[in-house]
């Protein structure tokens, strides 16, 4: 079985939402794992697949240089290729975070070096007909704009059926 894991902020006030859109594009990523936490906010993924302690280790060094933040999840927006998502403000610290963690493991970029500059964010859905960053947003509602302690990273194993929490990270440990 394939998958990978991700390095993310889990963001359990939105978990609701987030896995009842997972369930409807395909359920086989709907985690059985109470701990684990499909809404979140990529920081490095994909990462190792078999992380060793040595991994963990280098990852917490890291993690215990930051402290616990605050971020704002607001608007709603669209990617050019229709992914809608949240845009945590402020954004920097996961962007320094996500460089850390990137210097630490040269080996992987943020995914895979697809992007120049990732954004950071949270997805919720994907542009169709119906479905658009304004029909998003109405559907959340007031629970816009949520603000969010992000005080925790967890190594998230993503995989058809096999969706699980692998390690959590306390910042500023």
């Amino acid at each position: 079985m394939t998958g990978h894991t991700v390095i993310a902020f889990p963001v359990p006030e939105l978990d609701g939402w987030v896995r009842e859109r997972t369930e409807h594009y395909d359920a086989s990523f709907v985690s059985t794992d109470p701990g684990f936490v499909h809404a979140h906010i990529t920081v490095l993924g994909p990462w190792v697949c078999d992380p060793t302690t040595v991994d963990l280790d280098r990852v917490a060094e890291v993690v215990d240089e930051i402290e616990p933040f605050d971020v704002t999840l607001g608007a709603v927006h669209a990617f050019p290729d229709g992914l809608i998502h949240l845009r945590p403000v402020p954004e920097d610290p996961i962007r320094d975070l996500t460089a850390r963690l990137w210097e630490a493991f040269p080996e992987h970029p943020p995914y895979a070096g697809a992007y120049s500059d990732p954004t950071p964010h949270l997805t919720l859905d994907q542009t169709a007909p119906t479905i658009t960053p304004h029909t998003v947003s109405q559907r959340l509602g007031e629970t816009l704009p949520l603000a969010v302690r992000l005080d925790r990273l967890d190594l998230q194993w993503w995989a058809n059926d096999d969706c699980r929490l692998l390690h959590s990270w306390k910042l500023g440990a």
